[in-house]
């Protein structure tokens, strides 16, 4: 029996990924198929890896596909039995045509469901810090397109909030003359009116709206660069034109955009401004995706546009055997020295398919470098004997010669594939015996290039951050020879061995952590905390 297909119309939120509802993510989850406007964010795309992804968004009346085109790509996708997601900006049906693609559905026999998303109507003013009702300023609010239908005008759609019956009664009669149905009390919300703005203000004027009704501009609702223009009727035509505010954008009309002054909260100043503190930057992150979702969800907290794009992978070691040999003889080493997160993972990961437990290293000391490095073994209930204070091979060195820790004793590192060899060859120049791990390999990401290129030509990138020499080089490899010449953003580093590398091709970072850690990594970023000059590389005088 053939397959059934089904359409799934997905509201995806006016912008921020967060605001995507909890049924929308798993029709993703299991979607064949996403077909998705301009509007809704593609970090949702990843919540979809699964499914073959097919563009149709339009921007500002220039249109990708023509409506008809996209009813009949939801239809003949769905008789070939996929399930498609149609993920639409804000809500399907609010000023979506989500109702126009149910109609179609419902006359070919598809079956359907809608997941309500938020309306930008709504999203918008709430992060602009503008709630729509007030019982002291607006008992009613309602959402308008100001794109003129070419057979009705412009048209509008009630929600009414708690109205006063009578107040409710005089706004169903005052309809203004030249935008149909607006009334003269309560919150208006023009949905895509930036270009016909000059044409809305004139008809509330004439209808008899004052020159001091407060106005708000939001461009990009929700986004990390979010820009908000306040006004009045009498001069707001003016000051979006100063600010070139451009599509997207929603215009909140009433009251109740007064409340702003106190109640902005995703950005503190009408025009750029950072109650967040980096808000407006947009920044690229090259950590290998496993480890990267501490840093991207601490940026994106603190207001920042993330884009992607891990340089590094991070596998099994090709050769399991070899652990499974240290592990059996672990309690030969002194010392077992963990240099990241990544060799506890894939240690621990192999010593518990042997059936092992923390047991097997009772005989030796642990060493660890960095704070979440031994947090990682904290997790697998060890305590590591000694961290140092400066998070690199080096420190770790120095506090080991200083404990008189090194002569006679056996070290085992177990590490990445392509670590360094300085520490191994300190150790055994004090007198240590090395046995180097190949605990896990890193190889260069098989993430899309052409995106990286393309955003790097011709996006602005504020910041690129960089968590290892690893995530430098396959970098630069990634890049043509003559755009690496060419980049334009700042270089994060998170520490000296990092820096050293970026040097090699012939940037100086514009920051480095002085705690090596992604705690330090946002300090740097939202303080701009002094470059800390980089520790020379074993046997070197800085």
């Amino acid at each position: 029996m053939k397959k059934k297909g089904k359409v799934i119309l997905v509201g995806a939120g006016p912008g921020d990924p967060g605001l995507l509802t909890l049924r929308g993510a798993e029709w993703l989850g299991r979607a064949d198929m996403v077909i998705y406007d301009w509007l809704a964010n593609a970090e949702l795309l990843k919540l979809a890896p699964q499914a073959v992804k097919i563009f149709v968004g339009k921007k500002g009346g220039t249109q990708y596909k023509e409506q008809s085109k996209i009813n009949r790509m939801l239809v003949r996708w769905a008789k070939k039995g996929k399930l498609v997601v149609r993920l639409k900006g804000g809500d399907p049906f609010i000023f979506g045509r989500g109702g126009e693609e149910a109609e179609f559905l419902v006359r070919h026999r598809i079956p359907f469901e809608v997941v309500p998303g938020v309306s930008a109507g709504i999203g918008a003013p709430a992060y602009a810090g503008i709630p729509l009702t007030d019982r002291r300023w607006a008992s009613q609010v309602t959402f308008i397109t100001g794109t003129p239908s070419k057979s009705t005008g412009f048209k509008s759609n009630r929600a009414d909030a708690g109205a006063n019956p009578a107040l409710l009664q005089r706004s169903s009669t005052a309809a203004l003359p030249h935008v149909e149905g607006v009334p003269k009390v309560g919150t208006l919300v023009f949905f895509m009116g930036v270009k016909n703005l000059p044409q809305i203000v004139r008809s509330l004027l004439t209808s008899g709206k004052s020159h001091e009704t407060p106005v708000a501009v939001i461009e990009w609702g929700t986004h990390p660069h979010q820009r908000v223009i306040e006004g009045t009727l009498l001069n707001i035509v003016q000051k979006t034109k100063k600010e070139k505010i451009d599509s997207p954008a929603l215009t909140v009309i009433g009251d109740v955009v007064r409340l702003r002054k106190k109640l902005a909260w995703f950005s503190a100043k009408k025009i750029g401004g950072e109650k967040k503190p980096l808000l407006g930057k947009t920044i690229l992150v090259t950590r290998a995706r496993q480890q990267a979702s501490e840093l991207v969800k601490r940026l994106e907290e603190e207001g920042a546009q993330v884009f992607e794009f891990p340089t590094i992978e991070i596998r099994p070691t090709p050769n399991p055997g070899r652990i499974d040999k240290e592990i059996g003889r672990l309690g030969r080493y002194d010392w077992v020295v963990f240099t990241s997160t990544n060799g506890v993972q894939s240690f621990f990961n192999q010593m518990k398919a042997l059936g092992k437990d923390a047991r097997i290293f009772s005989k030796s000391r642990i060493a660890a470098i960095g704070e979440a490095t031994a947090k990682a073994l904290a997790q697998q209930g060890l305590h590591a004997d000694l961290v140092p204070k400066e998070f690199t091979s080096i420190a770790l060195f120095k506090a080991l010669k200083k404990k008189n820790a090194i002569r006679g004793k056996t070290f085992l590192l177990a590490r990445a594939d392509i670590a360094p060899p300085d520490l191994k060859l300190a150790l055994e120049k004090e007198g240590g015996r090395v046995t180097e791990l190949a605990a896990y390999r890193t190889q260069p990401s098989s993430g899309d290039k052409l995106e990286l290129l393309n955003r790097l030509r011709r996006e602005k990138i504020d910041y690129i951050t960089f968590t290892s020499s690893s995530t430098v080089n396959y970098f630069f490899e990634a890049l043509p020879p003559a755009l690496r010449k060419r980049i334009r953003a700042r270089f994060i580093s998170i520490g000296p061995v990092t820096s050293r590398t970026l040097l090699c091709y012939g940037y100086r970072p514009h920051r480095q952590a002085r705690r090596h850690t992604i705690e330090g990594m946002m300090n740097v970023l939202m303080n701009g905390d002094k470059t800390k000059r980089g520790l020379a590389p074993f046997g070197v005088k800085p």
